[in-house]
């Protein structure tokens, strides 16, 4: 009966290895096909991975040692950048490789640290080192500032950088060299958790660099860096200001992305968008800690809300796909970013593909620490898809119910790995896309994190795990949120417009207190000052202490018609200091 519930879970009646279709026989034969794909896969993609990599990469000539470029693609599109995010998850996933024993990568890791301090203190459209810098979303490839426009800030690559640091650094004092880890690792590692503490209940930009918001990839990175930056610093003597005073109130805000079915990854903005996305699945294999158990509180792989969400955000991909055409829920599907996308005309990605295979991975590590598994009424419609006949309760390690569960998942991940090895290139070559009608490789070729999501999917899968990051001691929310205190600076803002009656002038830009650029939410200017000699509008506004923004005046008339001032935007940084005072005094143009 066992063997006969695992066939009913495959994901498919065909295997495939690189574009060629190999018949299902038996679940040995599909089991040895795949564990020979992942054994190619492997050493393309970590060659992949030191090929886009500065400092003698094959595809980064000329690049700077440590620096992650993202893709080797310069046009349509053009990656040809350095993105902090990108960088730190890849590095991250180095970091941990490295710990497992490939001890060829200390170097790399060393280059990474020195060019993640001089990236520190390069100034871009986002502030200088101390005014919000930090929150660039990507540089040049030469370490200069990119100045062009773009969604900023984005304020995930600070507490991301700061894990992947993290794990290098308590490795090197369980190893003998915490002098190393305090003088070198630490100043870049204490710089991100000052940027975390100060900024987190700020909205920004979300990882795909779209949304301004509230983002709960930007939030779980945060809470896990906050929380185990803490006890680094507790650990070198060093002080981490603010670090546990915000990680469990990042937790408790964190709680509010939950509908009670699956998680919206994105609030605080009207994107009208589901907010299924794979988001969440990432944030939930970012912050997963061997040592925690099912705990739906950091919506940790195995919790029963993971496991909600994981089935809501997977099922929204199965209609919009051709290639997914006929898979039944339980199945494995190619997954995107999320269903509403458009970006290439909205197609699968294959780290969000292989993100779902992680998570069920992570899932089966859980439940053999735990020695059992709970389906309760969140997880329920997840685990029916897998087995039908499955009710509620606590099966232990070593029952028939466990270990009919533990198989259908195992079969149920593997076949998301079945789906990149069936559109994955002869050659190995991960792109960021492929095709939702035809399965084809699109958009950039040689994603730098497509290589390093293969590398943690299938690790997990051998259950080669990271370090904990103190989840068990850093999972009870508040019960009540009280966030940080704001630290604002009163800015006002004084233009000369000259207005005929009935109309009236806004200030809108990028920050949520100016509306993000919205002309219903921007902010009214009052005209108190006007005279014919001196047509000014005035009104003083609360903005996040030393930020960066971009701004434009427009007008309304009395029927609501919207007319923006020319082009450039402008740009201003709020002055430094809680309570502190500017004024800016501009032109209508």
């Amino acid at each position: 009966m066992l063997f006969t519930n695992v066939l009913r879970a495959l994901p498919a009646a065909l295997l495939f290895t690189g574009t060629q279709a190999t018949p299902l026989g038996d679940l040995e034969s599909r089991q040895t096909t795949i564990d020979a794909f992942i054994k190619a896969q492997t050493t393309i993609s970590v060659n992949g991975i030191l090929a886009n990599i500065g400092g003698g990469g094959s595809k980064a000539p000329g690049v700077s040692a440590g620096i992650v470029v993202a893709s080797p693609s310069r046009t349509d599109p053009d990656y040809w950048y350095t993105w902090t995010r990108d960088a730190a998850l890849t590095y991250k996933a180095l970091v941990e490789r490295f710990i497992s024993g490939d001890t060829s990568l200390r170097q790399k890791i060393d280059d990474y640290v020195s060019a993640q301090a001089y990236l520190q203190t390069v100034s871009n459209p986002s502030g200088g080192p101390d005014s919000g810098g930090l929150g660039e979303p990507k540089f040049n490839v030469d370490r200069t500032a990119f100045t062009g426009a773009w969604g900023r800030p984005q304020r995930d690559g600070p507490p991301l950088r700061a894990t992947a640091l993290t794990i290098y650094a308590n490795w090197l004092i369980a190893n003998g060299n915490k002098t190393q880890a305090l003088n070198v690792v630490w100043p870049v590692i204490q710089k991100d958790l000052g940027y975390t503490v100060r900024y987190w209940n700020q909205t920004g930009f979300d990882l795909w660099e779209e949304v301004n918001g509230s983002s709960f990839f930007t939030l779980a990175a945060t809470q896990r860096a906050l929380a185990e930056g803490a006890a680094l610093a507790k650990t070198l003597g060093q002080t981490c200001t603010g670090c546990a005073d915000a990680a469990p109130q990042v937790l408790c805000f964190a709680q509010s992305f939950w509908t009670g079915k699956y998680i919206d990854s994105n609030i605080n903005v009207n994107d009208g968008r589901t907010g299924l996305d794979a988001n969440s699945i990432l944030s939930s294999i970012h912050t997963f800690d061997p040592a925690s158990k099912c705990t739906d509180a950091t919506f940790q792989p195995c919790s029963a809300r993971a496991l909600a969400n994981h089935k809501a955000v997977t099922d929204s991909f199965r209609s919009v796909y051709a290639i997914n055409k006929g898979i039944a829920a339980g199945k494995a599907v190619a997954v995107g970013r999320y269903a509403e996308d458009v970006y290439y005309n909205g197609n699968p990605w294959y780290l969000a593909t292989l993100a779902a295979a992680e998570q069920l991975y992570d899932a089966l590590y859980q439940w053999d620490k735990q020695a059992s598994i709970t389906v309760d009424s969140v997880s329920l419609a997840f685990f029916k898809d897998l087995i039908p006949s499955i009710a509620t309760g606590t099966f232990a390690k070593g029952s028939a119910t466990y270990t009919s569960i533990t198989s259908a998942v195992k079969t149920y991940a593997d076949g998301y790995v079945a789906v990149v090895q069936k559109y994955t290139p002869s050659n190995g070559g991960l792109a960021e896309q492929f095709d939702k009608n035809s399965g084809t490789p699109l958009s950039a070729v040689d994603l730098t994190w497509s290589y390093a999501a293969f590398l943690t999917a299938v690790e997990r899968r051998a259950s080669i795990v990271p370090p904990t990051w103190g989840e068990p001691a850093n999972n009870v929310a508040p019960a009540t949120c009280t966030g940080t205190p704001a630290c604002n600076a009163k800015t006002t803002f004084n233009v000369q417009a000259t207005t005929v009656y009935g109309e009236n002038v806004f200030v809108t830009g990028q920050l949520t207190q100016l509306g993000n650029w919205s002309p219903d939410a921007a902010k009214a200017l009052s005209a108190a000052k006007y005279t014919a000699s001196n047509p000014l509008w005035s009104a003083t506004i609360d903005l996040p202490a030393s930020t960066v923004f971009e701004y434009k005046y427009i007008r309304k008339n009395s029927a609501g018609a919207v007319t923006w001032e020319s082009d450039p935007n402008r740009r201003f940084t709020t002055s430094a200091g809680c309570g502190s005072t500017a004024t800016i005094n501009d032109t209508w143009r």
